[in-house]
């Protein structure tokens, strides 16, 4: 597992130091400087800090505060654009502008020596390439932030990639995650604002996201599900997993020689059909949701293969997703009152799909979903596009307070990548069309008999468990009761910043004290002339003066940094 501390002076390891100063000066640069002055960040790092130019920021005042958020994280390295990468699926956790720019964060990373290729291979599978594979190209195919990737043969004659980690990326994230922690327990201590965001919450999910990325174990199982789902389906094609030679670091799958999706002059010069590659791409990716359940949450063209006969195949399973048949169902339920525009229903099916905190005003959703329905039901089918239908949704589920499950989400995001993607080869190509089969068989399959009867017993069960615990948990509440230990919390939000200008003004106050002290003990000193002297004036007078100075001084420039004398 990841390791994560909860870290309180973090300037106590080279590593941390340089690493948080690489990260402050970064902030500076794209103008996030005042961020360090609010959050105080001077407490933890008791050296280093003052080093920063602020003079090293660019222009950034024509850029957008998201545009800049994804520039920092680009610049920020591999960690960081994860964290954006992972943030620009969940729109539950930050604004809708921050999941549209991040989602164009992109891996510009080199990749590394050929040595440490080897010597990860031979710690990971016991032998060096040479040992382990017929031949084993020393130049990459590919590089990202976590790992790259190499062209190979088995001994028997199997071509194959191998995909390896990066050495010490798990340190490199550790630390990186290390002080993300710390910055949000700083946003959540000091910003009010930043506390429905959650940016704790956020870092824990983005480890365990991480954690699950950075073993490809977990990969090959998602290519072995997949491959499971679709065994009986001609059109598809899925690699293979060679587990002898697969490790949390090391994964070797068949190597894939076809057609990028996106090569439309390749796709018609080898004679494919482009029509039935964009049905059975949309059938492809609607089985998986709606049949499966688990789908592939990164379909863009550059993962998309084209074999012969038209066959598809998905490439970097890294990315999945999941999706349960009650939401499934929910969904099938809200395209259903959108198509018969019934407004009342698809708020109700919209509010069984996300979450709020707080219930929201039904009758202004309903209205704003009235728009939206009139929007779009009116247009020529050709002209709705799943990729606005998307975007305009999530800026109603956010100016509603409405939180979109990360899944459901990345399963909209999959189907209007394919309808971009299906788009580009078959201009005539309607998504909502291809979709509807399945929504309807959705909606049907809920009432047949043998479901209904699954649903009833599966209720009744629930009914009975209940019933059952109900007795104990009243008889466990009323014996913590007798005994006095039933307890209420009390929580107080917004009094931080209070509290900490208070320790402010106390600890300048103390300061002051002391340099007052100083000054008037030293005058004493000289007066009563103490020995030993210096030019005929006490040493230890002249050394209190000496340090009331400076302190006077100290205290007078981190007054004028915070601007208010």
């Amino acid at each position: 597992m990841l390791s994560i501390r909860k870290i309180g002076v973090i300037g106590r390891t080279y590593r941390h130091l340089n690493r948080y100063r690489q990260i402050l000066t970064v902030l500076f640069k794209y103008g996030f400087g005042d961020l360090v002055d609010v959050l105080k960040i001077e407490q933890y790092l008791e050296i280093g800090l003052q080093m920063i130019s602020r003079k090293r920021r660019e222009q950034v005042e024509r850029l957008t505060r998201s545009e800049r958020v994804r520039m920092a994280l680009e610049e920020l390295g591999p960690s960081f654009i994860k964290l954006g990468q992972v943030l620009s699926t969940r729109p539950d956790l930050i604004p809708v502008e921050f999941v549209e720019e991040l989602s164009k964060l992109q891996d510009h990373v080199p990749s590394f020596a050929y040595a440490e290729v080897a010597q990860i291979i031979e710690s990971e599978l016991g032998a060096a390439p040479g040992d382990i594979f017929l031949r084993f190209e020393e130049t990459p195919l590919a590089a990202a932030s976590i790992g790259q990737v190499h062209r190979a043969q088995l001994k028997d004659g199997e071509e194959v990639v191998v995909k390896v980690q990066r050495p010490g990326i798990r340190k490199i994230i550790e630390v990186d995650l290390e002080i993300m922690l710390h910055l949000a327990l700083l946003m959540e201590r000091h910003l009010e604002e930043f506390q429905v965001n959650r940016p704790v919450r956020i870092v824990e999910e983005f480890a365990r996201t991480l954690e699950k990325e950075i073993d490809y174990t977990i990969e090959a199982s998602h290519i072995e599900r997949f491959a499971r789902q679709f065994m009986d389906d001609a059109t598809v094609y899925v690699p293979k997993v060679f587990r002898e030679t697969t490790t949390e670091r090391v994964l070797t799958m068949e190597y894939i020689d076809g057609v990028k999706a996106s090569e439309i002059d390749r796709i018609e010069n080898e004679g494919l059909d482009r029509k039935i590659i964009t049905a059975r791409g949309a059938d492809l990716i609607l089985k998986q949701v709606f049949d499966h359940g688990f789908f592939h949450a990164d379909p863009h063209p550059g993962n998309i293969f084209v074999l012969p006969g038209n066959v598809l195949c998905y490439l970097d399973f890294g990315m999945m997703g999941s999706i349960d048949r009650q939401t499934r169902e929910d969904f099938a339920d809200l395209v259903h009152c959108v198509v018969r525009r019934d407004e009342s229903g698809a708020m109700q099916a919209l509010l069984m799909l996300t979450q709020y905190d707080e219930e929201p005003d039904t009758r202004l959703l309903a209205r704003d979903l009235a728009d939206f329905m009139g929007q779009h039901l009116y247009k020529p089918l050709k002209d709705v596009q799943m990729e606005k239908l998307l975007k305009q949704l999530m800026e109603l589920v956010s100016r509603h307070g409405l939180q979109m499950p990360p899944d459901l989400f990345l399963m909209l995001k999959a189907l209007a990548t394919v309808e971009g993607v299906g788009l580009s080869l078959d201009p005539d190509f309607h998504m909502i069309n291809q979709a509807a089969p399945f929504i309807q068989r959705i909606r049907m399959a809920r009432l047949h008999p043998k479901q209904v009867a699954s649903d009833i017993l599966r209720s009744g069960t629930e009914l009975v468990r209940l019933i059952q615990e109900i007795p104990g948990e009243l008889r466990e509440l009323l014996w913590q009761m007798k005994r006095g230990k039933v307890k209420m919390e009390f929580e107080h939000r917004g009094l931080e910043p209070m509290l900490a200008t208070h320790d402010q003004i106390s600890n300048r106050i103390a300061f002051s004290i002391v340099i007052a002290a100083l000054i008037v003990g030293s005058a004493l000193i000289v007066v009563s002339k103490t020995p030993p002297f210096l030019f005929g004036i006490p040493v230890i007078g002249i050394i209190g003066f000496v340090a009331a100075a400076v302190m006077g001084l100290w205290l007078l420039i981190a007054i004028l940094r915070k601007g208010r004398l």
